[in-house]
């Protein structure tokens, strides 16, 4: 996003844990410390989240980094009076979803929460505090449950998924810049062929996706096979999440 959101019109600030290379007015800061939080989002027209831990971890990183870090965000937010966050929400949010098959309908938004893992249950309540800052606060912000951006998809799994990096930043620029959002929850994917969700509330804010995974399906299928319907660990959203026992720390 640091390469692609500039050629939108955004100017960036950036914020990470560790420095950022060749960004030397980077905030380095960890989301625990409120005060450069707030600094850190002071005169900013909008913030997209993308911080915390990206995988599942044992509940009690998660509950530092994605659940206490996310509101100490959304009250820098607030104090700052920064009226737009860009939420980077996970398809494992809704997890144990089973899948569709052809001719299902498509995952819809309003689908209840059913996380696979304490990641996903993070985002569940990073979405639920957005919802709750919207109604209280008035600070917008649109849940982004992102399914897998990565330069190209690496499983079967993943060409229902994917989202490029490209369609990524033309996502990510329509719900920085989108009017009247309130709390809006969308999914991040490409327009693949072999699309779950429905993208319909993304392409409501004007995202326009371009990139189709489908061009690498004959290399995918030939490497790994077709999903198999007698596979817990296929016919769920979250896929193998749902059912890898060393995924959940004890």
């Amino acid at each position: 996003m640091r390469e692609l959101l500039p050629a939108y019109g955004h100017e960036l600030r950036l914020l990470d844990l560790v420095p950022v290379d060749g960004a030397p007015d980077a905030v380095t800061a960890d989301l625990a410390d409120r005060a450069a939080l707030r600094e850190a989002v002071r005169g900013v027209d909008a913030i997209l989240h993308l911080a915390g831990i990206s995988l599942e971890a044992p509940f009690e990183q998660i509950l530092r980094a994605n659940i206490e870090g996310v509101h100490h965000l959304y009250e820098a937010a607030r104090e700052e009076g920064v009226r737009r966050i860009v939420f980077a929400s996970s398809n494992h949010a809704v997890g144990f979803t089973p899948r569709p098959r052809p001719g299902d309908p498509l995952v819809a938004v309003g689908t209840a929460h059913r996380p696979d893992t304490f990641y996903g249950l993070s985002k569940c309540f990073g979405e639920d505090l957005a919802q709750l800052y919207w109604d209280r606060h008035g600070l917008e912000t649109v849940s982004v449950r992102i399914g897998s951006c990565q330069p190209e998809p690496t499983s079967v799994r993943m060409l229902s998924l994917w989202l490029s990096p490209a369609d990524a930043a033309r996502l990510f620029h329509a719900a920085l810049t989108a009017e009247g959002v309130g709390h809006t929850v969308v999914y991040g994917s490409s327009a693949n062929t072999r699309l779950w969700w429905d993208l319909s509330s993304a392409r409501a804010l004007g995202y326009e996706p371009q990139d189709d995974a489908e061009r690498y399906a004959e290399r995918l299928l030939a490497e790994q096979g077709e999903l198999d319907d007698a596979d817990p660990g296929q016919t769920r959203v979250g896929g193998h999440f749902c059912t890898a026992p060393d995924l959940w720390p004890h």
